[in-house]
């Protein structure tokens, strides 16, 4: 479902009924596209103090209320602080929407220096890779607030394929989360000291301004099908709202609208009017909408009859709904954005040892013919007197086999120098196979490495964290000066809790507070809890710091994948369930490089035999007996714990 106006009128509903007269007590800038403000209500509005999270994610925009927190830079950046200049205690008067545009408007009075009250306006535009977020002045203001001017030119004229508001309402842009330069926009510039308005390039209108004759002279001016006519023709309607207005009105969505006869477009004006009349009242009804198999159909602030065979979870706030149907989503984006730099970084390193391991291999096998010259020297040794002089080959018997064997010879050169030629080849091919053979086998245990690091299963900024400082600790990437990695905190041996990650420490200026870098957390069917780690380190800690000796290991054999512990709760091998047995087995073939085989074999024995040899890598161990069970990789039937034991 997409992030329509409906949507976004029925947020700036709630919003606005929670937050207006509260004041902004912090602000925050917890991505370099998203901003998570804390507002304290006032006592009419339930009082408290709750989170308003705004992000102009190019992919995943989003504005709600959330109670939960993110962490932050300890160094705030600019656009940040600008708004804590601005707008930090400020009152919140209103909260708009302008027609239907996936747009709110945040107006807000807050006391500058000198004691005057001022008004900004904050702005988050909700429109895909256009998506910002626009701090703004009224005009008359702005020309004398120095962060209006400072870091443009004088404002130019709007572009003409937008119109811009009369000179008596303009406003200008203090500053943006992005900002917009001509090069990049020739619709409009989103820059300090521009004047801001609203592009209007698809001359769409506001349906909550639609007269019945503009209506049915639009229907009847296309031969489009009519879901398609709306949303080309009206700011806010959404494909899904479209389908939704012909499916209440009866209609063949195949059809043209231009076909339609005077009782169907009366009955889709109906729809249409009956939508318009809710989103006027605020006559909101926030669901999810499920499949059979429980995976979401959408999502809507209003009832959706077409989803009437489906299953639905009502909710009474759409920020929640937002939150739980994004949040997971929008969290997963922007750890695969930021994982693309280690990606790209393993991915270039694995490219660049399997060419260089590929040409060593061709080396070696070069170096394997050293014994023929070996030969050739001894038997030049042997024979040499025999072998008269400027010959170019000569023919010998071979004592090692008791064969004939032809020498090639340099004419130019005595046999016995010859034979010295020969020895030296061969002992430069000796040394040439002893050096390729270390190297080789360095090379060989970096592959290894860099296949077994498993960036898809990070979840966390601490995930990437670990893997970045494994990086780094095995020489693969430098630390740069400000750059430097958090740990996250040690584990207490089978103590059946997961550490948790340090918040820092001075000195560490422009880093982010670590979060909390945890294992998988699966309970199998019979209550036992079973943690899978999601990378080398996380490997380490679960099996050396995390599980009891008598705890289960489990691994896939003789390729890269998780170390998988299933808890015995103090339990000895043979009284735990084989079901137990067979789904951490499953876990450990789903999370191994032989999850596309359908069955994987699996090694598993107890903790307190798996060893780490002096030196090793993060997550390479070794063990000498154990047990094997061939597990399919479907975990289908398992659940994830919402939270670590």
């Amino acid at each position: 479902m997409a992030f329509d106006g409906i949507t976004t009128a029925c947020l700036a509903r709630e919003l606005s009924d929670r937050l207006t007269g509260g004041r902004i007590y912090k602000i925050a800038q917890t991505e370099r596209d998203e901003l998570v403000l804390t507002v304290k209500p006032t006592a009419e509005r339930g009082g408290g103090q709750v989170r308003l999270c705004l992000s102009a994610s190019a992919t995943l925009p989003l504005a709600y209320l959330t109670d939960k927190n993110k962490p932050s830079p300890l160094q705030a950046p600019a656009f940040c602080m600008l708004l804590r200049k601005h707008l930090q205690n400020a009152r919140i008067i209103s909260v708009t929407q302008p027609g239907l545009e996936r747009i709110l408007r945040f107006e807000t009075e807050h006391l500058n220096e000198m004691g005057d009250l001022c008004r900004h306006t904050l702005v988050i535009e909700l429109m895909g890779k256009h998506s910002n977020i626009i701090l703004l002045a009224p005009a008359s203001s702005a020309a004398s607030t120095p962060d209006a001017t400072a870091a443009t030119p004088q404002a130019t004229a709007a572009p003409a394929a937008a119109s811009a508001p009369s000179a008596a309402s303009q406003e200008i842009i203090v500053d943006s989360i992005k900002h917009i330069s001509a090069m990049v926009s020739s619709v409009r510039e989103v820059l300090p000291g521009r004047p801001y308005f609203v592009p209007e390039t698809r001359g769409k209108r506001d349906p909550l301004e639609e007269s019945r004759d503009a209506f049915e002279a639009t229907m009847r001016s296309r031969q489009t099908p009519p879901a398609r006519l709306l949303v080309e023709t009206y700011t806010g309607i959404s494909t899904e709202m479209a389908e939704e207005l012909c499916f209440r009105a009866a209609l063949d969505n195949d059809r043209s609208a231009s076909s339609m006869s005077d009782e169907d477009l009366d009955s889709l004006w109906q729809s249409f009017q009956s939508l318009i009349g809710d989103v006027r009242t605020a006559a909101f009804a926030p669901a999810i909408y499920y499949h059979r198999d429980d995976t979401p159909a959408g999502y809507a602030a209003v009832p959706m009859r077409m989803y009437g065979d489906y299953r639905s979870e009502a909710y009474t706030s759409i920020s929640a709904l937002l939150e739980d149907y994004y949040a997971k989503r929008s969290d997963a984006a922007r750890i695969r954005q930021k994982s693309a730099d280690l990606r790209r970084i393993v991915q270039t390193i694995l490219e660049r040892d399997v060419h260089k391991y590929d040409l060593q291999l061709k080396q070696i096998k070069d170096t394997e013919k050293r014994d023929k010259y070996r030969v050739y020297g001894e038997l030049l040794n042997a024979y040499g007197y025999s072998i008269p002089a400027g010959a170019d080959s000569c023919e010998v018997d071979n004592y090692y086999t008791g064969e004939k064997l032809r020498i090639p010879l340099d004419p130019t050169m005595t046999a016995a120098q010859n034979a010295v030629r020969y020895f030296d080849r061969y002992t430069k091919l000796k040394r040439t196979n002893e050096a390729l053979t270390k190297l080789t086998e360095e090379v060989k245990a970096e592959i290894d490495h860099l296949e077994s690091i498993p960036l898809d299963l990070s979840t966390t900024e601490g995930d990437l964290q670990q893997i970045r400082q494994e990086l780094v600790d095995s020489g693969l990437i430098r630390r740069h000066g400000k750059d430097k990695i958090q740990p996250g905190g040690k584990a207490g041996k089978g103590s059946g809790q997961y550490g948790k990650a340090g918040k820092g420490s001075k000195g560490n200026k422009g880093t982010s507070r670590t979060p909390a870098s945890k294992p998988l957390h699966y309970i199998s069917s019979d209550g036992y809890d079973i943690y899978v780690g999601k990378n080398n380190t996380q490997n380490d800690t679960l099996t050396f710091h995390f599980a009891a000796p008598d705890d289960i290991w489990f691994h896939a054999n003789d390729m890269p994948g998780s170390h998988v512990i299933l808890c015995a709760k103090g339990q000895k091998m043979d009284d735990i369930p084989d079901r137990a047995f067979e789904e951490a087995a499953s876990l450990a073939a789903w999370y191994s490089a032989g999850r596309d085989q359908g069955k994987v074999e699996i090694d598993y024995l107890l903790r307190r035999n798996v060893k780490k040899p002096g030196g090793a890598k993060p997550g390479f161990v070794v063990y000498y007996t154990n047990y094997s069970i061939l597990a399919p990789t479907d975990i289908s039937a398992l659940r994830e714990a919402d939270a670590a034991h």
